[in-house]
């Protein structure tokens, strides 16, 4: 027997000489992934994506939830708030009477209107004019932003020049000079009016929002547009729709991201204020007006006006703290 006998019947023994083996296979992992993989890791980001998709969830089955409770969020429970109210507050519930399944959050003052319906509905409307607003501001913002900094000259300078004046237009003053305006127009037509105070809501928060990413945007194609794989396109006659959607979107969906989950938190508390304000909804229950009519009767009824307050900070710090942690997540020079 030979030596190489030898060695070819000791390999694979304790002891034996090694045996060749073959190399692990190595696996790539997209940014998105490796971003979502971080995002997974941080328990702060999956404790407050778990807190927002329970008020989700509560705001998109409000109407099943309420009609299961059998409450209502703008009448009184039998039809008749009178029975309900002595000298304009609720006998019915905390703070001042026992504690009732019913009612848990007790009923609001003067109209005895239930406070967890009015709370569940205005967090279903709250929810809703932020989504739509976050969505076409959004695409606004992406569309001007791509355009702005793929073309030059005097193009670039007019869009350029638009987003300065739009961010220089304080936003109370155009929002409490457009909403009256837009809901002018109806206000011989009360079946009406409730829509179109909300079409001028969600008017108002696009008109005056969608400035901020595109100017990102713009920065971002800015730096992206004298790359190699743009120019490659250029030459062989890429159409510029195709260069703009195809090669420079994509690589502009992290900030994109980031973009929209820090403007969420925004607009809700943009809605909430602009409703406090009275230009916001009237005939809708929402978060700021139910503030807004709660305010006056706090120092003896603190109930009604805890309930939404707390609704709106936990759901703002919610998403303000999953904004950052997607922000650090899609960031490659973070590490935490």
């Amino acid at each position: 027997m030979t030596v190489a006998d030898l060695e070819t019947l000791g390999a694979g023994q304790p002891g034996g000489p090694p045996t060749e083996t073959s190399p692990k296979a190595i696996v790539g992992k997209s940014p998105t992934r490796i971003a979502l993989e971080r995002l997974r890791a941080d328990k702060v980001a999956m404790i407050c994506a778990a807190v927002v998709g329970i008020l989700v969830l509560l705001g998109v089955f409000a109407p099943l939830i309420c009609s299961l409770w059998n409450i209502k969020p703008d009448d009184a429970p039998n039809g008749h708030p009178a029975d309900y109210i002595s000298l304009g507050y609720p006998n019915v519930g905390p703070p001042f009477y026992p504690f009732t399944w019913a009612h848990p959050l007790g009923l609001s003052t003067n109209t005895a209107y239930d406070n967890l319906a009015r709370l569940l509905y205005g967090l279903r409307t709250s929810l809703f004019i932020a989504t739509t607003a976050t969505v076409l501001s959004t695409l606004i913002g992406v569309v001007v932003g791509l355009i702005a900094g793929y073309s030059r000259g005097v193009l670039d300078r007019i869009i350029g020049f638009i987003i300065d004046v739009f961010l220089s237009f304080p936003f109370i003053l155009g929002a409490l000079a457009l909403a009256p305006i837009i809901v002018g127009r109806f206000a011989d037509q009360p079946d009406k009016l409730g829509k179109a105070q909300l079409f001028a809501l969600v008017t108002v928060l696009v008109v005056l929002g969608w400035m901020g990413l595109a100017r990102l945007i713009r920065g971002q194609v800015l730096s992206l547009r004298e790359r190699e794989f743009i120019q490659a396109a250029q030459v062989i006659g890429t159409p510029t729709r195709r260069i703009l959607f195809k090669e420079l979107l994509p690589n502009m969906v992290a900030p994109i991201v980031v973009s929209i989950s820090l403007s969420l938190p925004a607009f809700v508390a943009a809605e909430a204020a602009l409703s406090f304000l009275g230009i916001g909804l009237t005939n809708t229950p929402s978060l700021g007006q139910t503030i807004n009519a709660a305010t006056a009767s706090f120092d003896v009824y603190p109930l009604y006006l805890w309930a939404p307050v707390l609704t709106i900070m936990l759901l703002v710090v919610s998403l303000n703290l999953l904004g950052d942690a997607v922000r650090d997540a899609f960031d490659p020079k973070t590490r935490r």
